[in-house]
């Protein structure tokens, strides 16, 4: 059983900690910060259009943490993880700018959100959500929290930069069992729960990183108040169970799945055990220690939306007293001031690999399972990671199959997003293929497509 001593944050950063002792090169250098997110005035939460007024209460406090990782002489490298639902990639652009001041390059930066839809709303993050104008007096308040959000994540990354220390990484695989498609009764799922430990070097415990594919979607619209929901529930477990341990929760490819039962906050916690009792099961397991170096690439490409609606299009859904007609009513009036709809979705992707032993893949949005599933056939599924929702959540991002099924996943909901329309249809191959460019030739199981 491995010991617990050393408190850690919920960020994890990869990077430069001095230099490790040759005598032992499986050491890395880590550093670990959380910082407690909670808002203590009301502010308008995220993630439901029934949400008629600002929060009434907490349910659960809400963190940011931060995971520093490295080595030698190698550049620091950033993984913040937060209780949030939507964070645009504004905010992960404005972050990354401040953290290159303490030498952290972009591709060395991942900012990952649980997608629980029971946190305050950031500006610019699903700004059609309520399918209204938001009053002035709430949006005063989101934006204050917008500007207090982004100095404590650079807070926490800083803070963990500084708490670098030596340190082993070993990662294993578990399984959950509650995510459940929602858009088909025993649909794809992916219930793989993969596991990050990093610990002292008397053997202490000092953090656990997860990733799970699953909405964070316990808690409906009511009751309508602050709470991590099933990611922050696990977190809250392990720690619990782990004093001085910090737990992050990473969401993988889940945006077509829903936690099964829902909704309730007895569920949420339900869940929550649910993920902690199988990260307690890998205890008693052999863990893959991990002894090679972080390498991390990033590529930014850019998705065709499909075709634009017309003048004439737009004025017939603008008729509607609906999400759909205030959408085509904000479109309206940006052609009428002249203004050119956008065309295209800027993506940014990153793979982080520790040589042949495991390779992370970052992928920004609401990314539906058939990612995963892909991405897990092209590549050895055993040392495999991807995580959506990371570097920012523009929209859902459906597969060729979702998309032709179409419905919310496939289309709809990107009025929420206050986009234009639909991606195009080749989006999964767009983002695959970068997936292709980026991971390194051993990880192949299969050769890329064309």
């Amino acid at each position: 059983m491995l010991r617990v001593k050393t408190a850690l944050a919920l960020v994890l950063i990869l990077g430069v900690g001095g230099a490790v002792r040759a005598a032992d090169a499986t050491l890395f250098h880590v550093g670990v910060a959380k910082v407690d997110i909670t808002p203590d005035y009301p502010v308008r939460l995220n993630g439901y259009l029934a949400r008629k007024g600002e929060s009434e209460g907490v349910i659960q406090r809400i963190h940011a943490k931060a995971l520093a990782i490295g080595r030698g002489n190698d550049a620091p490298a950033v993984l913040v993880s937060v209780d949030n639902c939507i964070i645009p990639e504004a905010i992960r652009t404005t972050l990354a700018a401040r953290l290159a001041k303490a030498g952290v390059r972009d591709e060395r930066f991942s900012l990952c959100a649980s997608h629980t839809h029971s946190a305050p709303k950031l500006g610019g993050a699903a700004d059609n959500i309520f399918g209204a104008d938001i009053p002035p007096d709430q949006q005063t308040r989101i934006d204050r929290y917008t500007r207090e959000f982004v100095d404590k994540l650079e807070q926490v990354a800083l803070a963990a930069l500084r708490d670098r220390q030596p340190a082993k990484l070993r990662w294993g695989r578990a399984q959950a069992e509650f995510a459940a498609n929602r858009r088909t009764k025993g649909g794809p799922v992916d219930h793989a729960l993969p596991v990050l430990v990093v610990t002292a070097v008397d053997g202490d415990v000092r953090a656990l990183v997860t990733n799970y594919a699953c909405h964070c979607t316990t808690l409906g619209p009511e009751p309508n108040q602050i709470c991590g929901d099933w990611a922050g529930y696990a977190q809250e477990y392990i720690e619990a169970a782990h004093p001085g341990v910090i737990a992050l929760t990473l969401i993988g490819c889940g945006a077509d799945a829903n936690p099964a039962p829902r909704p309730g906050v007895d569920l949420a916690k339900q869940h929550g055990r649910t993920i902690a009792d199988a990260v307690e099961s890998l205890f008693g397991r052999e863990l893959t220690t991990i002894t090679a170096k972080l390498e991390t690439r990033v590529e930014r490409i850019s998705i065709p939306f499909d075709a634009l609606p017309s003048r004439v299009e737009w004025e017939a859904r603008a008729a509607k007293d609906d999400p759909t007609g205030y959408h085509a009513r904000k479109n309206l009036a940006r052609l009428d001031r002249g203004e050119a709809l956008p065309t295209e979705l800027p993506y940014l992707i990153q793979v982080w690999s520790f040589g042949p032993q495991l390779a992370l893949v970052f992928l920004p949005g609401e990314v539906v399972v058939d990612y995963a599933l892909r991405l897990k056939t092209e590549f050895d599924p055993s040392r495999l990671w991807v995580t959506a929702y990371a570097n920012g959540v523009p929209c859902y991002i459906p597969s060729r199959r979702v998309w032709k099924e179409g419905g919310y996943e496939g289309g709809k909901a990107m009025i929420y997003y206050d986009l234009p329309t639909r991606l195009a249809e080749d989006t999964e191959d767009r983002i695959v293929g970068a997936v292709q460019r980026l991971m390194p030739r051993d990880y192949r199981t299969s050769p890329p497509a064309k």
